[in-house]
């Protein structure tokens, strides 16, 4: 798995910008990301490479990005097996697409990327970014609305502790936050996680990345959209 480049502090105060890349086929569709991105006022997020293809795009500098911001259609190809494979591979992926439909976005989120519909993307664009990079929950509406209308069936069993250690986790503490939040080691805070993750497993619906669980959580009703808040780690630490 290729590794990842980690931040020195949290979302809210970033040591430097967040580098993405732009895989999209349409020229506009990227000059309208630049736009998004410059009107930023805390000039977060930088472009560092475009392009309509995935490997050559890779190849070059944004093989080194932080994120890679991905049309789910290129081409007139929806790439939702590529998604999971880039994500698989340790990349960030934010997928933006008009391709909204719920078993897109779902598929998109199962893969361990987040998604992003276009019509939104002027709003919520830089801060999806943002959020992926430092592996922080972050939920449009769109995404919202396709987690609480999932019907999937089959709802894992989860203790007290694991419920309150990822309601907790998904409100932006780190993992050591969480067990001085809860009088438990951070040893034990990955115990609970990594439970809950093989619970979901065992069911047949994988949950491997943060973003993941967090859209199992909120399909099977044990956390609202509303209820994911920003919080200032204690320890001034990135999550982990």
């Amino acid at each position: 798995m290729a590794s990842r480049r980690e931040f020195a502090v949290d979302a809210n105060q970033l040591d430097r910008q967040v580098t993405v890349a732009v895989i999209e086929d349409h020229e506009v569709v990227i000059d309208g990301v630049r736009a998004w991105v410059d009107r930023d006022p805390g000039r977060r997020v930088r472009i560092v490479a475009s392009g309509a293809d995935v490997d050559e795009v890779l190849a070059g500098p944004g093989g080194a990005a932080d994120v890679l911001l991905v049309d789910l259609n290129l081409r007139g190809t929806l790439i939702v097996d590529r998604i999971a494979s880039l994500t698989g591979a340790g990349h960030r992926v934010v997928v933006f697409s008009a391709h909204s439909e719920s078993e897109n976005v779902l598929a998109v989120l199962d893969a361990g990327a987040e998604f992003l519909e276009k019509d939104e993307s002027r709003e919520h664009c830089v801060e999806t970014i943002v959020a992926a990079a430092t592996d922080r929950p972050y939920v449009t509406p769109t995404t919202a609305g396709a987690m609480i209308a999932d019907t999937r069936p089959v709802r894992p069993a989860l203790s007290k502790q694991e419920l309150a250690v990822l309601k907790h986790w998904f409100q932006g503490m780190s993992k050591a936050s969480v067990g001085a939040r809860m009088g438990i080691s951070e040893a034990t805070v990955r115990q609970y996680i990594d439970r809950a993750r093989t619970k979901y497993a065992a069911v047949g619906r994988r949950a491997s990345t943060k973003d993941a669980l967090l859209a199992r959580a909120i399909q099977d009703g044990l956390i609202r959209p509303d209820d994911i808040t920003e919080y200032r780690s204690m320890a001034n630490r990135p999550e982990s």
